[in-house]
């Protein structure tokens, strides 16, 4: 188990994905999960900002996830859970006790089953406090907003700097003082700055990390 915590833009999918495909593990985006509960209230008229319901949503949520895919109570909803008004649905959602309570369960059942990188906010801390390898990946703020820009011009968003500095600032602040599980470094955790460094060097440092690691009387390959 490797579990990769951070702030919002530090690079964390991207580079949890990378790991999993080099070390032969199970990829698994909890930030998608949070995503897709979202979607689903979304769909229904719902409001992202209602615990009960979102609770509700959130035990009932059928998520499986596949290499570069999600798929919600049967529906592939890989592409939908990316749009602009999911992800502010999701920071809301995301802060709910009773959601965030029931995305554990579901995230410790996947990594119970495999051998998985996993990757969120609280992975470290909350999830799998036990993890062989924890690491919390950080970025300067305006590098965390470059390389959303980047992510979304790329896919054709017209959403400015200046808006996504906002959104970020803001989804830090949500993170860091929600009372459920907030944004925080494990004290085992290895502290990782991904600002100034490449998807490759970023890669291959955590790489080393994982390989220093023993589990079960066995290294990491």
């Amino acid at each position: 188990m490797v579990a990769i915590d951070g702030p919002a833009g530090a690079g964390k999918s991207t580079i949890a994905r990378r790991l999993a495909e080099r070390l032969g593990f199970t990829y698994i985006d909890t930030g998608a999960m949070y995503r897709a509960v979202a979607w689903w209230a979304l769909r229904q008229n719902l409001d992202p900002g209602d615990m009960h319901r979102m609770e509700q949503l959130a035990m009932a949520a059928e998520i499986t996830l596949a290499p570069g895919r999600i798929q919600l109570n049967g529906e592939d909803v890989t592409a939908e859970i990316r749009e602009p008004e999911v992800s502010s649905g999701a920071s809301k959602v995301a802060v709910i006790p009773g959601v965030r309570r029931a995305m554990v369960a579901k995230q410790r059942a996947m990594g119970e089953r495999s051998s998985v990188v996993m990757e969120g906010r609280d992975i470290g801390t909350v999830v799998f406090p036990h993890a062989e390898v924890k690491i919390f990946l950080d970025a300067q703020p305006n590098e965390r907003v470059r390389r959303r820009f980047e992510e979304g011009r790329a896919k054709g968003e017209s959403i400015s700097e200046e808006e996504l500095a906002t959104q970020i600032a803001e989804r830090d602040r949500r993170d860091s003082t929600r009372a459920e599980a907030p944004l925080t470094q494990a004290p085992d955790a290895v502290y990782l700055d991904s600002t100034g460094l490449s998807i490759d060097e970023v890669e291959e440092a955590i790489l080393r990390i994982v390989r220093a690691r023993v589990t079960n009387g066995k290294e990491f390959h």
